[in-house]
């Protein structure tokens, strides 16, 4: 079984609050098992799933209120539910959105707790009628990320425990350590971070049944897009099998010119956003300058488009690239699985990428927002990670005194001035802080 973040996430959660929550993602990222599986700490488990028991829809959908709900819930299942022991589990709710916003009622009634699910929710969801503010959370789940992957094939606990302190501390890893963790990072640019695919290498360590499963994810998502988005689903198809060439090119940003000669923004942005809500695609945009909060410097219509899971990814590529990814192949241009597996990384732990294109200082592969101060950084795949004239040039500006950047490469950690140079796994360590309490208070004790 794997071991997924998610699973503490959600004994916290449960722990900690009464709301209900919603787990969103991409297909096959494994949100129905990680719930099925934090269920089992229930006394009792029910599970709706609405594709699997359409008639399940009509039910709900002509219920009254939250008493009716359960009544109706309890005699479909046969299941005794046990108040304050039970988890309801309604999964593919983009089907019934009428369960989306019960919610509130449901939990409002207080003898249950509540988990819901789907597949496509950032696009079925978008025009939900009254939306349970207050009474739900929401907690997107992304493929397993570098750690969860590392951890899922029997990497100890205190190995990465070690290397977070080389990374803490800036020192370089065990030598041995190092270049074992670089050969199982080229081993995910490959299988990727699905659950499916993962655990088909973890039991067979067959590459060809690990594309099969890929193959299989990916032409899912067409289906989805057929099915889904029939109104422009010649431009969604479009736009996703251009992925991976876009990102080997030399810029590795969009460009609609290669959809058609002659294409407008304004045509396509449909298209993007459905991907992007769909979790298919990771789109990064370009910000004017790397200055906090980088949300306001966005360009709406200039961004580099990333696959949700860099195995993925490797999967779209031409036939036998597995193998010679898997032996560090020098005749591979590495750049663009490099990047897809950063911005996978950056984004499962919660912070957006964006990056910097300046026709005078240069092009930057990311800038984020870490500890309220933006960070610049550089992914190389090559030997010559320490040539950076764009980051030399963001340093240097007094504009923007920026304390500090990274260049991920294949090298092991060592820092000279303000750059860190640091191995490409360590992206892992590459979280946002957690949220504590914000305490702030006036006095306004002179005015009373």
């Amino acid at each position: 079984m794997l071991k997924r973040k998610i699973d503490s996430y959600l004994e916290h959660y449960f722990a900690t609050t009464d709301k209900a929550l919603l787990v969103t993602g991409a297909r096959q990222v494994g949100k129905s098992f990680s719930i099925r599986e934090f269920g089992k700490n229930f006394e009792s488990f029910v599970e709706i799933n609405f594709v699997e028991n359409p008639e399940a829809i009509q039910v709900f959908r002509t219920a009254k209120d939250s008493r009716s709900i359960l009544e109706r819930l309890s005699i479909m299942r046969g299941v005794r539910l046990v108040k304050g022991q039970t988890l309801i589990f309604f999964d593919e709710v983009q089907l019934c959105p009428e369960i989306v916003t019960a919610i509130k009622f449901l939990v409002e009634d207080g003898s249950y707790r509540y988990i819901l699910s789907g597949s496509l929710l950032g696009v079925e969801l978008r025009d939900l009628r009254s939306e349970p503010v207050g009474y739900m959370g929401v907690r997107e789940l992304y493929p397993l990320d570098f750690e969860e992957f590392v951890t899922a094939l029997g990497i100890s606990e205190q190995v990465i425990a070690g290397i977070r302190h080389s990374w803490e501390t800036r020192t370089p890893v065990d030598e041995f350590v190092h270049s074992k963790m670089m050969e199982l990072f080229r081993l995910y640019l490959v299988v990727g971070g699905m659950p499916a695919v993962v655990s088909q290498y973890i039991s067979t360590h067959d590459m060809r049944q690990v594309v099969e499963i890929q193959q299989d994810i990916i032409h899912l998502y067409k289906r989805d897009i057929a099915q889904y988005a029939p109104g422009h689903k010649l431009n969604i198809s479009e736009i996703f099998d251009l992925i991976p060439p876009e990102l080997n090119a030399a810029n590795k940003r969009f460009i609609l010119k290669s959809l058609n000669k002659n294409a407008k923004f304004e045509r396509y942005e449909d298209g993007f956003l459905w991907l992007k809500n769909a979790g298919v695609a990771l789109p990064v945009y370009n910000v004017e300058e790397p200055k906090v909060p980088l949300l306001l410097a966005r360009s709406r219509n200039l961004f580099k488009l990333f696959q949700n899971d860099v195995g993925l990814l490797a999967c779209q590529y031409a036939d036998g690239i597995q193998l010679r990814v898997l032996t560090g192949d020098k005749n591979i241009n590495f750049g663009s699985v490099y990047e897809n597996a950063v911005a996978q990384e950056l984004s499962a732990h919660g912070i957006q990428p964006y990056y910097y294109n300046n026709k005078k200082r240069g092009e930057l592969d990311f800038v984020i927002e870490l500890r309220s101060h933006v960070l610049p950084i550089e992914v190389k795949s090559g030997k010559d990670y320490t040539l950076h004239r764009a980051l030399a040039n963001i340093l240097d500006c007094p504009d923007y005194t920026l304390p500090e950047a990274l260049v991920l490469c294949n090298e092991n950690v060592r820092r000279i001035g303000k750059i860190t140079y640091a191995p490409v796994y360590m992206a892992m360590f590459l979280v946002r802080e957690n949220d504590a309490p914000l305490h702030y208070e006036i006095d306004i004790s002179m005015l009373r």
